[in-house]
């Protein structure tokens, strides 16, 4: 197993497939083209999971689905591919970790059967991540590559590596879920955006999390790009046992020194990959070619300007990805504008580190908040974001948390704590909101927590929000 590749005989192999979401689909369809023999484990047994297995069992797989299917090994197994969500602690995964058997995500599965002339380009962070490799994406096909965006977004990452096209370079997002799973990826060059508390619960540490962040570094051959502003992202770079040659590459939003990408005179610039680096600095993109130009959202380009740069991209292909990249929803974007006030959804700010980022780049702002906190604390936040706040409204289950963080730290905002959950209460939120406003206010969804305690996922909460204000009177849309 330690050797295994895309020419090795896995047809000898019995492996055991855990979970049936969209990765172990994609895994247990790769290790049959691969001639392995396939068992696949999952509890739930919805109308996705038995068309999948319909499919599957066709070419051959053996597939257990329902209550208590996952609850042992069975017996043979050699090797088990788990979904990234899967605890180490889950009993089928104990169960192999006791017998030595051997425990792959599906992107060490990936690393293993990928084409090696195929670069990776890799990164994770906890905010930032999905917004990052877009760009990236956006930039190696300006630069007339046949890139592909996989992993944590896009296509599993097995699919993009099976794909019968080729490509000619992969951009990976990766979680800390599939990162702690991961073992012998070398990718080409890596980074990590940002770190802050974050699914604590499933690592059991803010150290092992921080932790498995940092294994994307492991055997990097060109560039381990990290973040200035955040002294943990270098401090990985710092430990990480990469090939010689490699370099740190910092990206920040001030001035860069020689080796940073940065800003200069509202100007991308980098002074890392030019040969004139200790003297000058190329000119990558304006500032305005962000979209929106939020400084956290500069940032996350310049991390993906380092990426392209390092495998030649040219500068004019990182101007032309930045231009050419369309935001995803729910991502600071603007859905109306109402007597001077604009509308701002950023549903997908589900922690305290993406709320704060989003936070800085409005002044004043109506702030609404609350949902499920995951465990999280909001004192650091209110500090940080105080004298911004013009108001706040707190929804969700967990608004108690954050109205406590208020109240310690921003005695004198307006709060105002609406309890409703049924479906007329994001118009009685967004009211509220608008309420609190004045000309020139940003109102701001930049929930902090979680959504699913009262709407399906954070996408169904910023489509509600902008329902909402666009029911308000006068509000228009913004095309």
């Amino acid at each position: 197993m330690a050797s295994a590749e895309r020419d090795s005989p896995w047809s000898e192999l019995r492996v055991t497939v855990a979970g049936f979401g969209v990765s172990g689909y994609a895994a247990a369809d790769t290790l049959i083209q691969l001639g392995a023999q396939v068992t696949v484990l999952e509890d739930r047994d919805g109308p996705a999971e038995q068309e999948r297995a319909t499919i599957l069992r066709i070419l051959g797989a053996e597939i257990s689905l329902g209550p208590g299917s996952t609850a042992s090994l069975p017996a043979g197994t050699q090797l088990v591919v788990t979904s990234p969500g899967w605890k180490p602690s889950s009993p089928l995964l104990a169960a192999a970790a006791a017998a030595g058997v051997p425990i792959w995500g599906e992107v060490e599965l990936a690393w293993r059967i990928r084409d090696p002339a195929t670069p990776w380009l890799v990164l994770t962070g906890t905010n930032g991540k999905t917004t990052t490799v877009r760009m990236l994406t956006s930039m190696l096909r300006a630069s007339g590559l046949r890139a592909a965006a996989a992993g944590n977004v896009g296509d599993p990452i097995v699919s993009a590596v099976m794909d019968p096209g080729g490509h000619d370079v992969i951009a990976v997002e990766l979680s800390s879920y599939q990162l702690h799973w991961t073992y012998s990826m070398a990718a080409r060059s890596a980074a990590v955006l940002n770190i802050a508390p974050d699914h604590v619960d499933w690592h059991g540490s803010m150290d092992a999390y921080v932790a498995d962040k940092g294994r994307i570094y492991a055997g990097v051959e060109t560039a381990c790009v990290y973040n200035v502003a955040d002294p943990v992202t270098e401090q990985l770079v710092r430990d990480a046992d990469v090939r010689e040659g490699a370099r740190a590459i910092g990206f920040t939003l001030g001035i860069p020194s020689v080796g940073m990408v940065g800003v200069v005179d509202e100007y991308l610039v980098d002074r890392a990959f030019i040969a004139e680096r200790q003297t000058s600095a190329a000119e990558l993109a304006a500032v305005g070619d962000v979209r929106p130009a939020a400084p956290h959202n500069v940032a996350n380009a310049l991390a993906a300007a380092a990426l392209a740069r390092s495998i030649g991209v040219p500068p004019v292909a990182v101007r032309d990805g930045l231009r050419g990249y369309e935001p995803d929803p729910h991502r600071i974007a603007t859905v109306a504008v109402l007597g001077d006030v604009t509308y701002v959804d950023d549903s997908k700010a589900t922690n305290p580190h993406a709320a704060a980022a989003s936070l800085a780049a409005y002044d004043p702002v109506v702030w609404i908040a609350g949902g499920l906190a995951k465990g999280a604390s909001f004192d650091s936040l209110v500090r940080d974001v105080r004298t911004r706040l013009r108001g706040v409204v707190l929804l969700g289950a967990d608004r108690a948390v954050i109205a406590e963080a208020l109240a310690r730290h921003a005695p004198d905002v307006p709060v105002v704590d609406v309890p409703d959950t049924d479906n007329e209460a994001m118009d009685r939120i967004v009211a509220a909101a608008a309420g609190l406003a004045r000309p020139g206010d940003t109102v701001l969804l930049a929930p902090a927590c979680a959504s699913m305690d009262m709407f399906a996922n954070y996408g169904a909460r910023g489509d509600a929000f902008a329902d909402a204000v666009r029911r308000l009177p006068g509000g228009r849309a913004t095309p």
